[in-house]
């Protein structure tokens, strides 16, 4: 049997522990009071039936007159009590007679027969059994304050760990920001518990890692910006060579460079999250068709649902255009971008994503079987697609082939809610 996701929270492994050891305190506890109890209870009404019972020895011996409750091997003794007596030999023993509890007393007399006492123990019994209960409900009150003390001190703790794990997410997913900034941690002169000093730990990494990122950022943006200049002026010297082979791998060069440096300057933008949507309402198809017209052609448009979107038109372009660019560059025709509602997928017929993007997508100046490319034409699309909200996924078809999927969450104000359905044409996922 599953058990349900609770029951492996630290809550309630607490709870568990706490009830356990509380139970099996309040037992030991529980027990060796009533042992000590019960002990002393009956020794007391074993003295009593022992004293009457020398009493009665004497008074028969003497040839008196028994005294009440004493009888000569009377009906009710226990048998083991009366084969003690006809060895010789006195004791005492409690048992039931006619319903009531009984100390019994038995010594030897003429015959071979039993000379026996007997002293009600029904009170004795009484005050033992509301000892018991006492001790049964005294434990569960134990318990249930015990548990609920706990349940206070563990709730407080999990709920400071539930807030640290919290911010770790965030920060996972990009926020630099998020602090734990535990209550413990600002003041000193408080007891630093260990929950503290995880909160302590996560918020310092956190501002190490975002001064790093925030170096790298500056330093990139730096670069690129440095880079422009003399970029231009190579660009403007490049054009002024006479026309020849020569001239037009130094063209080539200068305009890769110039790509280079403006696709840093986006990537420094992107990473920075300053950045604002323009929001218009765009006819997907149509702005699909542009899409494909811009980048040369070459790229079926399967329109399958058209839908209006409320997007920002520059970045949704620059998106499906990297997408589109992408598989041309890596990939083997034909190329199709379908358009299914808010729903656009870009598959090619190459080779497909390598393995590692497909897991954990595009990464910077990474690229695989010496492909050309420096792996920010994807990164820059699912920075952009961030910034739109979208989703942007990508897979590799079973068939083979590269598989981009983005999703738009916008829909034009009053449209009613539209779920979008797989397209007609499968679209693998692209390779950086």
């Amino acid at each position: 049997m599953r058990l349900p996701q609770w029951a492996g929270t630290l809550a309630a492994k607490a709870a568990l522990f706490i009830t356990v050891m509380c139970c099996a305190l309040a037992a030991l506890l529980g027990i060796l009071v009533h042992v000590s109890v019960t002990n002393q209870t009956v020794g007391q009404a074993r003295e009593l039936a022992l004293t009457r019972l020398a009493d009665t020895t004497r008074t028969y011996e003497a040839g008196g007159t028994p005294l009440p409750g004493t009888a000569i091997d009377p009906a009710g003794l226990p048998e083991r009590l009366r084969e003690l007596a006809a060895s010789g030999r006195r004791g005492t023993m409690v048992a039931d007679h006619r319903g009531h509890p009984t100390m019994w007393a038995a010594g030897p007399a003429d015959g071979g027969r039993a000379l026996a006492v007997r002293v009600d123990y029904a009170q004795q019994a009484r005050t033992i059994d509301a000892l018991d209960q006492a001790i049964v409900w005294s434990s569960a009150l134990a318990i249930g304050a015990t548990l609920l003390v706990g349940a206070v001190a563990v709730t407080r703790v999990t709920r400071r760990l539930h807030a640290t794990a919290r911010i770790a997410r965030r920060i996972s997913a990009g926020d630099l920001d998020a602090r734990v900034n535990d209550p413990r941690t600002a003041d000193s002169t408080r007891p630093q518990d260990e929950v503290a000093s995880v909160a302590a730990a996560l918020d310092s990494m956190a501002g190490s890692l975002q001064g790093k990122l925030q170096s790298e950022q500056r330093f990139t943006a730096d670069v690129a910006h440095e880079l422009r200049t003399p970029l231009t002026g190579l660009h403007a010297a490049a054009e002024l060579l006479p026309p020849g082979r020569p001239t037009e791998l130094v063209r080539d060069r200068v305009a890769a460079l110039r790509t280079l440096t403006e696709d840093l300057l986006e990537i420094s933008r992107l990473e920075s999250g300053r950045e604002r949507l323009d929001l218009t309402t765009e006819e997907l198809g149509a702005l699909a068709g542009r899409v494909v017209r811009a980048t040369g052609g070459g790229t079926e448009v399967a329109v399958v649902r058209d839908t209006l979107v409320e997007t920002d038109r520059r970045r949704l372009e620059r998106v499906l255009g990297n997408l589109v660019a992408n598989a041309h560059r890596h990939a083997r025709p034909p190329v199709v971008l379908a358009v299914n509602g808010p729903l656009v997928t870009v598959r090619d017929h190459g080779d497909g994503y390598p393995e590692y993007l497909v897991a954990h997508g595009p990464q910077r100046f990474r690229t695989e079987g010496g492909t050309k490319g420096h792996g920010l034409g994807l990164t820059i699309a699912l920075g952009q697609a961030e910034v739109l909200g979208a989703r942007l996924e990508f897979t590799n078809a079973p068939d083979g082939g590269a598989v981009a999927r983005l999703t738009l969450p916008q829909r034009p104000p009053g449209a009613p809610p539209e779920e979008p359905s797989s397209p007609d044409v499968a679209v693998p996922e692209e390779r950086p």
